[in-house]
């Protein structure tokens, strides 16, 4: 993923994600809605992609290497609730 610099050049952001949290990729285009999935696997501890992401719309999980059109929605747990990973 990418962010805007301060002086308008670009640098690399790493999102780390954990499993639960939402992947939301935003749209391209105006006829097509954005599309969110949920992580449900890491490849890697320190949450860095890629990601296994489950799509309402799909039967299987897919593995996702998230574009600049990308970021994550962190989980967070119910207040007095345990904690599901």
């Amino acid at each position: 993923m990418r962010s805007q610099g301060v002086r308008g050049g670009t640098r690399e952001v790493t999102v780390k994600a954990a499993v639960g949290d939402r992947l939301i990729v935003e749209s391209t285009s105006l006829d097509k809605p954005r599309r969110i999935g949920v992580i449900v696997a890491l490849y890697h501890a320190d949450g860095s992609p890629p990601y296994d992401v489950r799509w309402p719309d799909q039967e299987h999980p897919s593995m996702v290497f998230p574009g600049p059109d990308a970021h994550i929605e962190h989980r967070t747990p119910a207040r007095g609730g345990p904690t599901v990973p």
